[in-house]
C-alpha cells in the first residue's frame, strides 16, 4: 500500500512504488524481483548476504555501477538498472582527460587524507560494541564509533529504517526496543557514532582506515576495539547462488530493517536457534512458511539436564524459543530435523528445493525415515549453517589466532577484559568466536571499563562483576545451547562437479579438483592456479571450505597460517576513495 512516504524508484524501465528508509534489495525483492545482476558467464545473481559482504547484489544506481543494493538506502527516486560486468568502469573527473589541465592539477597536488586521533575507536555498532564504547563514555572516555551500516544496532538489534506504524508497516517490537534504548543510552554518555563508514584497511599497531561519504579518513587510537561481528556461511550445493537463495540473516534484514519479507513461499534450512526465529517472524509479516530444516536431531526427553541448563541461566530465552515455535507451527510450518538443503534448482513455479538426510524425528515423537528426497516449491530459500568470525581487521593488525576445531573457525586470542595480543587493541563478541548478543553484551560491558581502567578512568567494582556474572550465564546458556544443536555436518556432503565452490569467480569443485589432482598442495598455489578467493566478497565463502580440504588432504589441521593471509583493503573500495579524493 502506498502512503506518505512512499518513493517512486525506475528499475530497468518499471517505475516501482518504495518506501522511504528502506534498503534498494528491499525494494524490488517486496516487488517480486530477485534478479539483480548477471556475472561474467550470464548467470543470474540476487541478493545473498544482506549485509554488504558478498558483494552479489550489485546493480547500477542513477548511472553510478556496482552499488551494493542491500546496502542502498531509498531517500529520493532513484533510476535503477540490473547489474553487469560488461559496463564500462566510471572515470573520476579529474582523470578524464589524462593530457588535460585538470589531470595535471591532480598530479602536482594529491589529495590530503584527514587524520583523526579519538581517544577511543570502537568499531562496530552491534550490542557488544555499544556496550563497549557506552561504558567506556561513562566512565569518562571520548568515544567514537564507527559503522558500516546507516543504522546501529548492528545484525541483532537491526533498526528499523522504515517510518514503522503506517498501513501494512508493523511497528517495532521488544528486541528493537532493547536496541534503541542502548543506542540512545551511548549517546547520552557522549559516544559519537559515525554511520556509513566502511572500514578498509588496519595497520599495526592501531591505525584504521575508514571510507566516509565517498573519501578515506585516517584514525590513530589510543586504543582501538573491534566489534565487527561474524557473517553466515555459505552452503556450497548446487543452485545456492541462483536469485532468491539467501543466508537466513539477509531474509532477517528484510524484514527487522525494512518489514518485508523474502517472498509468498519460504524456506528455511541449517543448523541453530536463528531458523526458528526467521520462521516465526515471516509468519508474522505474512509470508507461508513451508518448512524449517534443521541438520540437529529434535530436541527430546534425553536433552533434560541440557535443558535444564539453559533454563536456569536464561528462562526468558527459553520461554521466547517456545513461543518462536509455536508461531511457526501455526502458520503451517513444518519442522523437520536430522535433514538438510541438498540442491536448489529455478523450476517454472518457483525454487525447486531438495531436501537430503536419514530419520527425522518430529516433534510429534514420531519418526519417519526418508525413503526419497523431499521436495518444496519456493519463492525463497533461506540458509542458516552457522557464522564465520569477520576477524579481518584483527588479523591485518597481526592480533594473534588459534583455531577452533569444535567450532570449525580462527578465535582471537584475548584475556579476560578481551586485550588482544596487539597492546592498545581489544576484540569482543562474535568476530573473536560466536556466543550469541547476550553474550557481547556482557562482554562489551567489561571491555569498556577495561579500557576506560586503562586510561586512568575510575570504574565501579560492582558493576564489573555484575558484567562478568552476566557474561558467565551468557556462555553456560550457548554452551548448553549448542549442545543441544550439536550436527556432525560440517558441509555439505561430497560436493562435487560443476556446483561452485567459490561464487565470485564462478570455480566449481571440479576445478579444485583439477588442481589438487595436478598436485597442488597450498592455499597459495591453488587460488593462483583457479582464481579461487580472488572475487569481491574475498574469499568469505570459498576460503574456509578450500582451507578445509586442503588440510585434511594433508593430513593436519587448520591453523591462523594455514588459510589466505590477510589483505587490504578488507572489503572492495574504489581508486578514488583510497586516494582520498572527494566525491564529484
Amino acid at each position: 500500500m502506498e502512503t506518505s512516504e512512499s518513493v517512486p524508484i525506475e528499475f530497468e524501465g518499471e517505475v516501482l512504488q518504495a518506501r522511504r528508509g528502506e534498503t534498494l534489495a528491499a525494494a524490488l525483492v517486496a516487488h517480486g524481483i530477485q534478479r539483480f545482476r548477471t556475472t561474467p558467464r550470464e548467470q543470474p545473481r540476487g541478493m545473498f548476504c544482506g549485509m554488504g559482504v558478498c558483494q552479489d547484489c550489485l546493480v547500477e544506481v542513477d548511472g553510478v555501477p556496482n552499488q551494493r543494493a542491500c546496502m542502498t538506502k531509498i531517500s529520493r527516486p532513484l533510476s535503477v538498472r540490473m547489474g553487469s560486468q560488461r559496463a564500462p568502469i566510471a572515470i573520476h573527473a579529474q582523470a578524464r582527460d589524462v593530457h588535460g589541465e585538470q589531470a595535471s592539477c591532480a598530479r602536482e597536488s594529491a589529495p590530503v587524507i584527514e587524520v583523526r586521533r579519538p581517544q577511543v575507536l570502537v568499531i562496530g555498532a552491534g550490542p557488544g560494541g555499544i556496550a563497549a564504547a557506552l561504558e567506556a563514555a561513562r566512565a569518562g572516555a571520548s568515544v567514537t564509533v564507527l559503522d558500516e551500516r546507516s543504522l546501529p544496532g548492528g545484525q541483532y538489534f537491526k533498526q528499523p529504517g522504515v517510518a514503522t506504524g503506517a498501513p501494512g508497516v508493523p511497528g517495532p517490537d521488544a528486541q528493537h526496543a532493547r536496541g534503541a534504548r542502548l543506542i540512545a543510552e551511548a549517546r547520552s554518555a557522549g559516544v559519537q557514532i559515525v554511520n556509513d563508514a566502511l572500514v578498509w584497511g588496519a595497520f599495526a599497531p592501531r591505525e584504521f582506515v575508514a571510507v566516509e561519504k565517498g573519501r578515506s579518513v585516517r584514525y590513530l587510537p589510543e586504543i582501538a576495539v573491534v566489534a565487527t561481528g561474524a557473517y553466515e556461511r555459505g552452503w556450497q550445493v548446487p543452485g545456492w547462488t541462483l536469485p532468491g537463495v539467501m543466508t537466513t540473516g539477509a531474509a532477517q534484514t528484510l524484514w527487522r530493517t525494512s518489514r518485508r519479507v523474502p517472498g509468498k513461499r519460504v524456506l528455511i534450512a541449517g543448523n541453530g536457534p536463528l531458523n526458528l526465529q526467521l520462521a516465526a517472524e515471516l509468519t508474522e509479516g505474512g509470508a507461508q512458511v513451508l518448512a524449517v530444516v534443521e541438520a540437529a536431531r529434535a530436541p527430546a526427553a534425553r536433552d533434560w539436564r541440557t535443558l535444564l541448563d539453559m533454563g536456569r541461566c536464561a528462562p526468558d530465552l527459553i520461554a521466547e524459543g517456545l513461543r518462536y515455535r509455536r508461531i511457526a507451527r501455526a502458520g503451517g510450518a513444518r519442522l523437520l530435523y536430522g535433514q538438510w538443503l541438498d540442491a536448489v534448482t529455478a523450476g517454472p513455479e518457483g525454487l525447486v528445493a531438495t531436501l537430503a538426510g536419514g530419520a527425522n524425528d518430529a516433534l510429534d515423537g514420531h519418526k519417519e525415515r526418508q525413503e526419497h528426497k523431499e521436495r518444496f516449491v519456493a519463492d525463497a530459500v533461506c540458509l542458516g549453517y552457522g557464522f564465520e568470525p569477520a576477524n579481518e581487521l584483527l588479523r591485518a593488525l597481526g592480533c594473534a589466532h588459534e583455531y577452533d576445531a569444535a567450532r570449525r573457525q580462527l578465535v582471537t586470542q584475548c584475556d579476560a577484559h578481551g586485550l588482544t595480543s596487539m597492546p592498545g587493541v581489544y576484540a569482543l563478541g562474535d568476530c573473536t568466536g560466536l556466543g550469541g548478543a547476550r553474550a557481547a553484551l556482557a562482554q562489551g560491558a567489561l571491555t569498556g571499563m577495561a579500557v576506560a581502567a586503562a586510561l586512568g578512568y575510575g570504574v565501579s567494582a560492582r558493576a564489573k562483576a555484575e558484567a562478568a556474572r552476566a557474561l558467565g550465564k551468557a556462555r553456560q546458556f550457548q554452551a548448553a545451547l549448542w549442545t543441544l544443536y550439536a550436527s556432525p555436518l560440517a558441509r555439505p556432503e561430497a560436493p562435487c562437479g560443476d556446483t561452485l565452490i567459490c561464487r565470485c569467480e564462478e570455480v566449481s569443485f571440479a576445478t579444485l579438483q583439477a588442481a589438487l589432482d595436478e598436485g597442488l598442495t597450498t592455499v597459495g598455489a591453488i587460488k593462483r592456479r583457479t582464481r579461487i578467493g580472488m572475487g569481491r566478497c574475498q574469499g568469505r565463502y570459498c576460503a574456509p571450505v578450500l582451507d578445509e580440504i586442503v588440510s585434511a588432504r594433508a593430513g593436519r589441521e587448520r591453523d591462523e597460517l594455514s588459510g589466505f593471509a590477510p589483505r587490504v583493503p578488507v572489503k572492495p573500495v574504489t581508486i578514488a576513495e583510497l586516494a582520498g579524493v572527494p566525491p564529484t
